[in-house]
């Protein structure tokens, strides 16, 4: 195949997707591709960055193989790369370097060069490394090399990598969202701590620092530094702006704040613990700025993203954890990073106070009260099943009956599951809860749900959340 004929056929294949695809889909994901190389079945498709590419590589790669095969005479195995143009190059070697940079652009700058006599405005000129006055510190060890990936975050990942390595061209805003503990905070360093590195003038803030700066401002009368501060910045890190709910003055603060330095093309990275389209209480015009760039979710760790969390933390603990027992916490742990964490560090204060070496029976007594909680003792059968009907709006003769449609089905393995794990029934007990279900019928549901919440964020989500209701009814 001719070196040009892989741009043109993919060119070709972009006319059909766009047709296939909504615009806003279209215009992030697939406008700023090209065909690169069709060779030995292989059909290569260049993207502006990484997390354009993992996004079509996992989430568009049937739909644009079809799109193809219609067009080849044979079968092709579509493949994503980066692109690497030389002004892309020329653009990370003045972010890397930008020390260097910043010393010619100045030793060569004339005081009194022409374009000034002409009145024409000089050329900004980049700034040195650093955070902002005032802006709260960031933790050196939430960084992008100590950020554990697995398939629950590398999507934020690479999302959080393209803005830190392009800076209010890539993303802007970027809103990351996630429960508690997942690493939207972590990814929020990891990309200050880049962007403060390549020389741009970068401010951390949670939002209750950004509020109490605010109201202060406005009590002294020092809007306008408060204005100067944020708005000088090459770029805005604000984390759980959740909190900005029922705060309408700041509100009005941060509306205006995010226009100035959106309009000059500053950099803005915002998290949350849950999407735009939920901070139903912010107002429209907030939501609407909030959501004009893109938005990633982190879900929960799965199984093997949890044993490798756990692997890295128990390297910094000091005690020996044999793989077994790491292998033991991760199968019990679902929730989040925290409360991994939290677990490992229990289980080796545990062992070191009563001088015990490390194993599944010292765990089980260092957390008896996590992975037994006295909670079971206040769930009853009749909770468990009118939670999981709400939860997903299925009446309860039908998740006892015998209705086969795919939700049925799930929520009453569901069910099942829960009614083992979280009061310990046996198997025939648990089929009398359920309408007279025989055990083998109980023990594939349960085999069933235990395998898949490893491996489906979703149902592992569905499970917590759940789990979450039964505490509180």
């Amino acid at each position: 195949m001719k070196r040009e004929e892989p741009y043109h056929l993919w060119q070709a294949a972009l006319g059909q997707l766009q047709m296939k695809v909504s615009r806003p889909i279209y215009e992030t994901w697939l406008k700023d591709t090209a065909g690169v190389s069709c060779d030995d079945g292989v059909f290569v498709v260049s993207a502006p960055d990484v997390f354009v590419a993992e996004m079509l590589e996992h989430r568009m790669y049937e739909l644009i193989s079809e799109t193809l095969q219609g067009m080849v005479p044979s079968d092709v195995d579509v493949r994503f790369q980066v692109a690497r143009s030389p002004a892309y190059a020329e653009q990370q070697a003045l972010v890397l370097e930008p020390t260097s940079a910043v010393a010619t652009a100045v030793a060569e700058r004339p005081e009194d060069d022409a374009s000034s006599k002409n009145g024409s405005a000089p050329q900004p000129v980049a700034q040195p490394a650093r955070l902002a006055p005032h802006a709260s510190p960031l933790n050196p060890k939430y960084t992008f090399e100590t950020f554990i990936l697995g398939n629950s975050n590398q999507l934020a990942h690479a999302a959080a990598l393209a803005v830190s390595e392009r800076p209010a061209i890539t993303y802007n805003p970027l809103f990351l969202y996630s429960g508690v503990g997942l690493g939207k905070t972590h990814l929020l360093h990891a990309i200050g701590h880049r962007l403060a590195a390549a020389g741009l003038t970068t401010i951390y803030a949670t939002c209750e620092e950004f509020t109490n700066e605010y109201i202060k401002a406005i009590r002294e009368a020092k809007t306008e530094d408060f204005r100067e501060r944020y708005r000088s910045a090459d770029a805005l890190l604000l984390d759980d702006i959740q909190f900005l709910i029922g705060k309408e003055q700041t509100q009005e603060g941060f509306f205006h704040t995010f226009n100035s330095l959106h309009m000059a093309a500053r950099q803005i990275i915002i998290t949350s613990d849950r999407p735009v389209t939920s901070l139903t209480l912010l107002e429209d015009r907030v939501r609407s700025r909030l959501g004009g760039g893109l938005t990633v979710d982190i879900q929960h760790p799965d199984l093997e993203t949890r044993q490798a969390i756990l692997r890295v933390k128990a390297d910094g603990t000091g005690s020996d954890f044999p793989l077994e027992v790491l292998a033991f916490l991760a199968e019990r742990v679902h929730k989040n990073v925290r409360e991994l964490e939290g677990c490992l560090t229990r289980v080796a204060a545990y062992a070191q106070m009563t001088g015990s070496e490390i194993s599944i029976d010292l765990v089980k007594n260092a957390l008896a009260d996590t992975l037994n909680p006295s909670k079971t003792n206040r769930i009853s059968e009749q909770l468990v099943l009118s939670t999981v009907s709400s939860y997903f709006s299925i009446d309860e003769e039908s998740l006892k009956g015998r209705r086969r449609d795919k939700q049925t089905a799930l929520a009453r393995h569901v069910a099942m599951f829960l009614l083992r794990e979280e009061l310990n029934l046996s198997l025939a007990a648990v089929g009398r809860t359920m309408g007279g279900k025989d055990h083998t019928t109980v023990l594939h549901a349960c085999t069933s749900i235990t395998a898949k919440i490893n491996v489906d964020a979703y149902l592992r989500r569905d499970v917590i959340n759940i789990r979450e209701a039964l505490t509180k009814g």
